[in-house]
């Protein structure tokens, strides 16, 4: 379990790097799929630790929010900005003629880092992100 934690977790910091790549070359809808992505990786690595699993985004998204968000343990707006992040993934992969504006993606990146920080702090024995 913890090895499935621990990859779930570096998949997450990867995504965010990757990220970073896509918005210095200037693909900024496949930055944000990135960013949401490494919340994703977060999140599912923080439902496994707590004995939680879904095969959907919808059951994770729906997980996260009932007992990490709901309970307090994870603040509102962090999980507003979850489902704001796979709102805008969604219509940047799915929808014909979205274009992210590259404006938005600074402010994507600080919450996301700070998202990711929350969630590993719920995880027992999280490995180290250094």
């Amino acid at each position: 379990m913890q090895d499935l934690i621990a990859y779930r977790l570096e998949r997450a910091r990867d995504a965010l790097v990757e990220a970073r790549v896509m918005q210095d070359i200037g693909h900024p809808n496949a930055c944000v799929n990135r960013i949401y992505y490494a919340c994703f990786y977060a999140v599912s690595a923080l439902l496994v630790a707590h004995g939680y699993s879904s095969a959907k985004h919808s059951g994770v998204r729906s997980l996260f929010g009932r007992h990490f968000v709901n309970t307090g343990l994870i603040a509102r707006d962090l999980g507003r900005f979850y489902s704001h992040l796979f709102e805008s993934r969604q219509e940047s992969d799915y929808v014909d003629f979205v274009r992210v504006d590259s404006d938005e993606l600074a402010p994507m990146f600080e919450v996301a880092a700070r998202f990711i920080a929350a969630v590993e702090a719920l995880i027992p024995e999280a490995p180290s992100s250094g």
